[in-house]
């Protein structure tokens, strides 16, 4: 496990990737990481899919897809109780008196999604880049370049409260929205299967519905358990045989090429889906640029990867040719990336159990799902 500092830094190393990166890229084409179109075999029960007797051999990629993006909000009323003070994540007294115009913004769009799933999502004014769910298309963008807060924006809209962390920026901004008179939540930057409880706790806490934080925090994680156990009973049960696999992050754009390791928020997701995750084997820690060196040492069966990153190399084979280390492995020899779009794979929170889902469908049943050509 990661010391706390290094792990509070590593947002902000994610942050400075997408800045440098920026988030818009190629409108990914079918044989690319083409995730649009229909999810095929979602109507097929996880225990009913035919799952490869050896995940690690199979050849070919796969696009994972959610059959539905959107966010379920949580059951039963949602009645803000208000005034509510709460104190942050970096140890400031905040008080809220009014959610009536909700701005919630972070480079994965945890913090939005958490917002629509507590129920109070028409509130929200603005949404982030990383906000990619149906419910949320039709607000207007407050980050430009990238995922670089645009304090113009924000002051237009008019927000009563603003839930933000350390993974965007710059701090400047937000500064500037306090001075103004605006109540900003910093939340935790960490991102991971294990501390979506706390994230939903503490958005719940600062929009006065500790309730609803509790029954959503509550719907979440038997939804991770059961989707887990499910992913369990598809991956081989001797450990030598389950698939290694190794998170991506590339923009060829822009001749970024990372790989996240242990307490990037990857490892975990790597590990619930019955993975053995190959970066944290080599001692990777956090989101380090690529070598060609570890990329080998890490021999990975499978490597994951953002559809829109798959697309920015001209999909599997310009990511061969561009990446001859990833040609060496043995996911590159058997051409066996899986992407999955950039807006869910990481965003972990209401939806995190989809993308487990998705992501194990991909890798242990590839003909009987992703996206339906």
């Amino acid at each position: 496990m990661l010391s706390s500092p290094r792990r509070r830094l590593l947002p902000l190393v994610l942050g400075a990737i997408l800045l440098l990166a920026g988030c818009a890229g190629p409108t990914p084409q079918a044989g690319e990481g083409a995730s649009g179109g229909e999810c095929r075999g979602a109507d097929i029960p996880l225990a009913q899919l035919d799952a490869l007797a050896a995940p690690k051999e199979y050849t070919g990629p796969t696009s994972a897809c959610l059959p539905s993006a959107s966010v379920t909000p949580v059951s039963g009323e949602v009645d803000p109780a208000l005034p509510a003070t709460v104190t942050d994540n970096q140890g400031t007294e905040v008080t809220v008196t009014d959610v009536s115009r909700i701005l919630a913004l972070d480079i994965s769009g945890t913090l939005s999604a958490t917002v629509f799933g507590l129920g109070l999502g028409g509130n929200l004014v603005g949404r982030d880049t990383s906000t990619g769910f149906p419910e949320a298309a039709h607000l207007p963008l407050v980050t430009q370049n990238g995922h670089e807060l645009n304090g113009e924006a924000i002051l237009e809209l008019q927000p009563t409260v603003i839930l933000t962390d350390s993974s965007i920026g710059p701090w400047d901004v937000v500064l500037q929205m306090r001075e103004a008179g605006i109540p900003v939540v910093l939340i935790t930057p960490e991102r991971s299967m294990e501390n979506g409880d706390e994230i939903i706790h503490a958005v719940a806490a600062a929009l006065g519905v500790p309730d609803a934080g509790a029954r959503l925090a509550e719907r979440v994680s038997a939804e991770i358990d059961d989707v887990v156990a499910q992913v369990a009973a598809l991956a081989p049960s001797d450990a030598a045989d389950r698939p290694r696999i190794l998170f991506l992050y590339v923009r060829g754009s822009a001749g970024i090429y990372y790989i996240f390791g242990e307490g990037s928020g990857a490892d975990s997701l790597i590990e619930s889906l019955g993975g053995i995750d190959v970066a944290g084997e080599i001692g990777w820690r956090g989101m380090r640029p690529m070598t060609a060196e570890a990329l080998v040492d890490a021999a990975p069966d499978v490597i994951l990867m953002m559809t829109k990153g798959l697309a920015s190399v001209d999909g599997v084979e310009g990511l061969l040719a561009q990446v001859p280390a990833v040609a060496e492995t043995p996911a590159g020899q058997h051409r066996r990336i899986v992407d999955m779009s950039d807006d869910a794979v990481l965003s972990f929170g209401p939806r995190s159990a989809a993308v487990i889902e998705a992501l194990a469908r991909a890798i242990y049943a590839p003909e009987q799902s992703g996206v339906a050509p």
